[in-house]
């Protein structure tokens, strides 16, 4: 097989497969259950299987990779609807520290360490179990801690202050582009944009991003060149 032959199956193959993580869903590596895991394992195995053999036909290598795709997104519909059968695939949560109280038990049957809970609990900030009220491991293996009233952060609420709405900024500029569609729908055009930006003495091309809040306030970053007066 030629060059050329490879690079057709590599692109090939490349994309489908963007195609098929894609139908998979936006759940990140660290949050896949168990099934979702030993998928990925068996789809990069087969993507790199018609890569490096000549013998194995591409479309061989393709129907594997579609079945095991729609596969997984039908048992994700299916386990979406059934409670009973997402906790037989996925399992449950397991409460590891309840009122500050270690349950031995559950870190017994999960095989989860106190190395493994210390560092988690490190991670979050937290030194003293007893500082937590709830520690949870999820299906996915993460750690979700919930800390006694009294260690929490204070809140505005707490000290019953109000406070501004805060919205996402709208970003009305990115890479020197004008974001036309975003200042739509704010309700604002293009002419107020280069009226803003050129107070600020700038044009859109020497602008790396400006984003409105929703308080009004036009924060601009210049482009790096901009900055070292290139």
């Amino acid at each position: 097989m030629d060059v050329t032959a490879y690079i057709y199956r590599t692109v090939l193959i490349y994309f489908f497969l963007l195609v098929v993580i894609r139908l998979m869903g936006k759940r990140e590596v660290g949050q896949l259950c168990p099934f979702d895991f030993v998928v990925a394992i068996i789809i990069a195995e087969l993507a790199a299987i018609p890569l490096v053999s000549k013998e194995i036909p591409l479309l061989h290598g393709v129907v594997p990779l579609l079945t095991l795709g729609v596969l997984e997104v039908i048992l994700s519909l299916v386990t979406f609807h059934s409670p009973v059968l997402r906790k037989i695939i996925n399992g449950h949560p397991q409460v590891i520290i309840e009122n500050g109280n270690l349950c031995q038990e559950e870190m017994k049957k999960a095989r989860y360490s106190l190395d493994d809970l210390l560092s988690h609990l490190r991670d979050k900030g937290i030194i003293n179990i007893s500082d937590v009220e709830f520690a949870m491991l999820e299906t996915c293996g993460k750690l979700s801690v919930i800390p006694k009233s009294q260690k929490r952060p204070v809140t505005p609420e707490d000290l019953h202050l109000e406070t501004n709405y805060e919205g996402l900024p709208t970003v009305l500029v990115m890479d020197g582009a004008v974001q036309g569609e975003n200042l739509k729908q704010i309700q604002l055009d293009e002419n107020w944009l280069m009226d803003r930006l050129k107070e600020a003495g700038l044009n859109p091309r020497k602008v790396f991003l400006a984003t409105l809040g929703s308080d009004g306030q036009l924060d601009i970053v210049k482009d790096q060149e901009e900055k070292e007066g290139k």
